[in-house]
This record gives structure tokens, sequence and C-alpha cells, in this order.
């Protein structure tokens, strides 16, 4: 039903669904509780949205601390985006590294980012819906993210549009981390 592959970032995965075709249109399954549960992965999942950004848009580097942080789900049902995860977990063998991945609506993938990680992307395409799916409810005070220059990331543009908040994030340098490995 689905092909999971591992990331460079230990329990961060590719997922690769079954991608159906015919002349009507296309078919994807993105979420089966059954598969999810054997392969060890989260089935437990509080709120879904979607956000829809202009080439050049950098969106992140975002997550939230305990006791709300998450497990998230990203794809992209409409363009294409250089999605960025960070490892935050102290004690993991890849902290404070980062892992990317080209999402697109015609390769149907997804990516399943465990709690710990920030994550962020660079829409590619002229515009690109990114639909997030993640564990807890949203948590204002418990959400947060690290500056997305301040790691080492081959970002595909030099000068992005940002938010004003996300321009004022802390660097990865000054974060302390409250989330641990394993």
């Amino acid at each position: 039903m689905f092909d999971v592959r591992s990331t460079e970032i230990p329990g961060c995965y590719e997922i690769q669904p079954r991608v159906i075709d015919d002349p009507r249109g296309r078919f994807v399954k993105i979420f089966h509780r059954n598969a999810f549960a054997e392969h060890g992965l989260e089935v437990d999942f509080a709120e879904e949205y979607y956000s829809v950004s202009g080439q050049g848009v950098i969106r992140g580097m975002h997550f939230q601390t305990p006791p709300t942080d998450h497990v998230k789900i990203v794809y992209c049902v409409q363009g294409e985006v250089f999605d960025v995860v960070v490892d935050l977990r102290l004690g993991s063998p890849s902290y404070g590294k980062a892992a990317t991945i080209s999402l697109s609506a015609d390769m149907g993938n997804y990516l399943y980012i465990p709690k710990g990680l920030a994550h962020g992307f660079c829409a590619t395409s002229e515009s690109a819906t990114l639909v997030y799916k993640v564990s807890t409810i949203y948590s204002p005070e418990h959400d947060t993210g690290i500056l997305w220059n301040s790691i080492d990331i081959a970002w595909p543009i030099r000068v992005p549009v940002l938010s004003i908040r996300d321009r004022g994030f802390i660097p990865l340098s000054e974060f302390k981390s409250p989330f641990t490995y394993g």
C-alpha cells in the first residue's frame, strides 16, 4: 500500500503511496490506520490544515514544544515544494542536521515527521498547496521555530518571501532543545 523510505534522520520517512491515474484523473490514499500501525507510525491525528504559497515563499522552521509537540505528515496536493526537516532531539545521531526532499502533487509522495523535528519548506512551483496532518491540537504558547537560514541547508532561492514571524526566530545555535531522542 505504501513504500516507506528512511531519510537521514531517524524516525523521519518519505512515504510513497500507490498513485492511480486513469482517464478520470487521480486517486491517492494518504492514510491507512492499519498500514501505519504495521510500520510503527502514529495513527491518532488531531488536526489537519493546508497552506497555499507562491513561488519563492519559505515557511519555517516550525515546531511545537512539549507537552504539545506533535507528529506531522505533510504532502503537496498542488505544485511542488522543497521540504526541509531539522533534528532537534538531544542525543540523536542526526541532532542539528537537516534532511531535504522534493514533495509534489505529480509524485504524490509525502513526509512523516516525528516529534522533535523542525519543519519548513520553499515553494518551487508558481503556487503550491501543502497539507499538514498533526497529532496534537495547535497551541499558540508552544508554537515556535528556528531561523530558516541558521542551518546548513542549500535552499533553492537566495531572497525568499518570509513572514515577519519567521524572520524573527532565533538561530539554531541559540536554541535550547526540550526534545530528547529515543
